[in-house]
């Protein structure tokens, strides 16, 4: 039977309807949708999908159990190496991975693994599926700092193998950068809260409200008898310009922003005492996925005119691109080669935002051609601005720790087995990588949960 060339599309919410809804854009697939997609799946000797994942999903075997119809056998082997499935198959770069890796995107379009797993997760989290049986206690304790990606996968690898696994979280809400940081039209937060609760099921503590750093140190921790620790507090310090103006009213931070928003609901003021005045005209600097967020946010909080401004072009925008044509479809437009020297205000309020114009130069080491100043600039009135050019880790932490070595911008340095310089003492995610995906901040989680195991059994006691 011949391979049907392209893949099924995802239907979607109408690009005009939701210019002004939080609803999840992009509507997942139908049973009968799914079956279409997987049968593109040709079953390769060799998966390289496999290799390309980054927490090693056997990707050719749910779908084989999902194209003869044992939906539940599809959940259960993704959840045995992937904790998270509805919500990697919403927000995970699969186009960089698994299907960057799929043999029919050579001559045609890779099967849409993400949307599979998406399908099959969010059958499993309707039916309940998620395995939250666990050994006896082994009555030793671990603790987990932050509650994101990398978090989430390193309680659940160590609360599997029975230990007493405890997660300390710096806000209200669990969830890390899937609660606070992806809008619910990406990533509806029922589906975060929902993870959350298999691993309380499963036994997992969760403590909230508490700044390790602040309200505990990590030595504190060793005395409360908690014997190895895992720090996956991500990187949500964000990088500024270094322009004159960024410091009037109207000038935003993504991370800020997108918090107030999807953590705090200020779009539901004055039901949430947490407003957020944007105005009519919108500049968002950067060209990734965050400033993508940030700026279809803005444009479901009201704003009439919001850009982007980024100073590579279309060919280097770091973003997916499906949240690219959800941008465009949404009326955003893309300024590009352009990087913004100055903002002028008026008493003290943000009023325009002035632009180099860029061209492009030879490849620097990322491999995309050096954005190079003109000398020419043009201004464009705007009402705030929000800069999405990057974020670190917060340096509380580090700052409140003997002996913790970092790199120079703030990210905790670990051995090929995830330790840092603290004996007991691992990380991975985002505060050790800065800014990456959520798969990629899973696997650290969850192979730093086998290094840990291994410690913990060999540690002298």
């Amino acid at each position: 039977m011949a391979v049907k060339t392209q893949r099924t599309r995802m239907r979607t919410q109408d690009s005009i309807e939701r210019q002004s809804n939080f609803l999840e854009v992009a509507l997942g697939y139908s049973y009968d949708e799914a079956i279409a997609e997987a049968r593109r799946c040709i079953d390769c000797k060799n998966p390289r999908c496999v290799l390309a994942c980054p927490v090693e999903v056997n990707i050719p075997l749910f779908i084989k159990y999902l194209l003869e119809d044992a939906l539940d056998e599809a959940f259960e082997t993704i959840y045995k190496d992937n904790i998270l499935p509805s919500i990697c198959g919403r927000v995970c770069p699969q186009e960089s991975q698994c299907e960057g890796a799929c043999i029919l995107g050579i001559k045609s379009t890779p099967v849409a693994i993400g949307a599979l797993e998406r399908f099959v997760g969010d059958y499993g989290m309707e039916k309940h599926l998620a395995d939250t049986t666990v050994p006896e206690l082994k009555h030793k304790k671990v603790a987990v700092i932050g509650s994101g990606p990398a978090g989430l996968a390193n309680a659940a690898g160590l609360r599997k193998k029975g230990y007493d696994v405890t997660v300390f979280e710096a806000l209200h809400k669990f969830g890390g950068v899937l609660q606070y940081g992806i809008p619910d039209f990406r990533l509806p937060k029922n589906i975060v809260e929902n993870e959350v609760q298999n691993l309380k099921t499963m036994g997992v503590e969760f403590v909230k409200n508490a700044v390790i750093g602040k309200s505990l140190t990590i030595d504190q921790l060793f005395e409360m008898g908690y014997q190895s620790v895992f720090i996956g507090s991500g990187a949500g310090l964000p990088s500024g310009l270094g322009i004159p103006g960024e410091n009037l009213s109207g000038v935003y931070f993504a991370n800020e922003f997108l918090t107030r928003v999807n953590l705090m609901k200020s779009r539901s003021f004055p039901l949430s005492a947490t407003p957020v005045k944007i105005g009519d005209n919108v500049a968002v600097v950067g060209g990734g996925n965050v400033a993508m967020d940030a700026a279809r946010t803005a444009k479901r909080l009201g704003a009439k005119n919001v850009f982007i401004v980024y100073r590579r072009d279309e060919a280097s925008l770091p973003a997916r691109l499906e949240e690219i044509h959800h941008a465009k479809d949404e009326a955003i437009d893309f300024r590009l080669l352009r990087n913004p020297v100055e903002i002028l205000g008026e008493n003290r309020i943000v009023k325009q935002v002035v632009c180099e114009i860029m061209a492009l130069g030879e490849p620097d080491d990322s491999g995309r051609r050096r954005p190079v100043g003109t000398g020419e600039t043009v201004t464009f009135d705007i009402d705030s601005i929000i800069i999405s050019i990057g974020q670190k880790p917060n340096p509380i932490l580090k700052d409140n720790t003997f002996g913790l070595k970092t790199h120079s911008w703030g990210g905790i340095i670990t051995d090929e087995n995830h330790m840092t310089s603290i004996p007991g003492v691992f990380a991975g995610g985002d505060v050790v990588s800065g800014a990456a995906t959520v798969i990629l901040a899973m696997g650290t989680g969850k192979e730093a949960a086998e290094t840990m195991h291994q410690y913990i059994q060999n540690k002298k006691t």
